[in-house]
């Protein structure tokens, strides 16, 4: 037990730090894209999730993992993850984006979670009704990880995946390098299908990138005081996040966050006097039969506040920040909106985005269509009267 917990305060001290340096958010992720065709963020969020894939895939064919997370699949994800797309962007912050900036000293992102909570009181509430109503109908099929199911070794099939979602990435980038007008051009006059150029040239752009981002790398670390306290690329954070999520998949589990945030609800109000274990969500579900208590992965998300408080600390980032009156319906309708989207999908867009395709669950691939499409809908609506660029 006490090298668990010690496991939990490095993966959650780490995770905290890196999130906190890299200002690793998905909300920031999407929304920048879509409002402002502006990538940095995207790119970390892609080059984390390809390489806890590759990293996971390799552990798990090799034995050294400690459980997937593959809850049954259907529309649930789709309504859920739209839900939590939609809360996210509302409230200016993911699951994991809250809980860094609650570190940096942000009181918004506190009554995002204090209002999280409230969400994962009422879902308890109604859960006996819901798994009737909602989850047994639109749930088609069991849980299933590709990694458990598939003849190809789960190491090799993630590398694969990783390749042929890099080669799309590519074949986007270098179609908006110009190729685009070159192809329609030369198909007018020759008829030759030059649209293989795009993914060559976005190969092309990539390799140069990333050649550019490691030199650039390696000068910025020669002063390693300064460099700790510059702000990172969030690239450089998305390699500290798949190591952290490397250490907790072999020892513990996947990365989730608004699970063991629904399992703290329940906690502190057992604490309080109300029988949280009396509640099915939480006896039966969430803390599995075995007693209201503090788990490890409980444990591990506290952590994350706290190094995302040292990073501040170390960096000058930290500040008491007390929110704009007219921001109070952002913090807490989003932190409502994400709780209960998290709970219907079920998982947020660290379960299902990073972890969830990390360990290619097909119930995380519907979740997290759910979640972009969210934040699509919810970054037009916020824009409508300046527009977006995508």
């Amino acid at each position: 037990m006490v090298s668990a917990l010690i496991v939990a305060a490095v993966v959650g001290i780490g995770i905290g730090v890196f999130l906190q340096k890299g200002r690793f958010c998905f909300v920031n992720a999407f929304r920048d894209l879509f409002a402002y065709e502006d990538s940095r963020m995207t790119k970390g969020v892609l080059a984390a999730t390809l390489l806890t894939m590759i990293c996971w895939g390799i552990a798990y064919q090799l034995g050294y993992y400690q459980g997937l997370w593959t809850p049954g699949w259907g529309p649930t994800g789709l309504i859920g993850g739209f839900v939590f797309g939609v809360g996210m962007t509302y409230a200016g912050g993911c699951a994991s984006g809250t809980l860094y900036r609650a570190g940096e000293g942000y009181l918004h992102f506190w009554l995002t979670l204090l209002a999280m909570g409230v969400g994962y009181v009422a879902f308890s509430v109604v859960f006996p009704t819901l798994r009737g109503v909602y989850f047994a109908p639109l749930t088609f099929s069991g849980g299933v990880s590709l990694f458990a199911i598939s003849p190809v070794p789960a190491g090799l099939l993630a590398v694969g995946v990783a390749a042929v979602a890099v080669l799309a990435y590519a074949t986007v980038l270098g179609w908006r390098s110009g190729v685009g007008d070159a192809v329609e051009r030369t198909n007018v006059v020759s008829g030759r299908p030059t649209i293989l150029l795009a993914p060559l040239v976005g190969l092309r752009r990539f390799s140069r990138g990333t050649v550019a981002y490691a030199r650039g790398l390696l000068r910025t670390w020669r002063t390693p005081v300064a460099a700790s306290r510059r702000p990172w690329d969030p690239r450089t954070a998305a390699l500290g996040i798949t190591g952290m999520a490397v250490l907790w998949f072999t020892q513990v589990s996947i990365v989730g966050i608004t699970g063991p945030e629904a399992r703290w609800t329940g906690y502190l109000l057992s604490q309080v006097g109300v029988d949280a274990g009396g509640f099915e969500y939480w006896g039966s579900v969430l803390f599995g039969g075995q007693g209201v208590r503090v788990t490890v992965d409980m444990v591990m998300i506290a952590f994350v506040i706290v190094g995302a408080a040292v990073a501040a600390l170390w960096s000058g980032d930290f500040a008491l920040r007390v929110p704009k009156r007219r921001r109070l319906p952002n913090a807490l309708g989003g932190g409502l909106l994400m709780s209960v989207g998290s709970r219907l999908a079920p998982g947020c867009n660290v379960g299902n985005i990073y972890s969830g395709l990390a360990e290619l669950s097909a119930h995380s691939f519907v979740a997290s269509i759910g979640i972009v499409a969210g934040v699509y809908a919810m970054t037009h609506w916020l824009y409508r009267d300046a527009g977006c660029a995508i």
